[in-house]
């Protein structure tokens, strides 16, 4: 059985240092960790529970059905934030039908990233009979 003791999702960009820039500054991740030197070198990005890795590089984007789920305490302020940054929202917070509010962006890559806050009475944030 395996029995996981940390995970991180990794990223290979088409641009390394452009990445970094977007995901270091414009969104704001810290960082965990870095290795090796130069243009090649990696970044750990911490990210919530996990970590997000990005280094070494791709000749082509991620492919479209990878996603990242990014939760925070309010969508409106990253909203604002990130505007600000200017980044670009591929569409505003929103209520959905099943309940979270999400918002989406891109990475430079084109990788879509969900940023989603979960509303105070909503079904993840409680667990009947525990």
């Amino acid at each position: 059985m395996v029995h996981p003791l940390s995970s991180r999702t990794l990223l290979r960009p088409t641009d390394p240092e452009r990445s970094r820039a977007f995901y270091g500054e414009a969104l704001g991740l810290a960082i965990y960790r870095e290795f090796g030197t130069g243009p090649e070198r990696g970044t750990v990005f911490f990210l919530g529970g996990g970590f997000l890795e990005v280094s070494g590089r791709s000749e082509t984007p991620p492919a479209p059905g990878l996603q990242l789920w990014l939760q925070v305490a309010d969508a409106e302020a990253a909203h604002a934030e990130l505007a600000a940054r200017d980044v670009e929202i591929l569409r505003p917070p929103k209520k959905e039908p099943w309940g979270l509010i999400e918002m989406w962006i891109a990475d430079p890559d084109g990788l879509k990233i969900v940023i989603v806050e979960v509303p105070e009475d909503h079904p993840m944030r409680y667990r009947p009979g525990i």
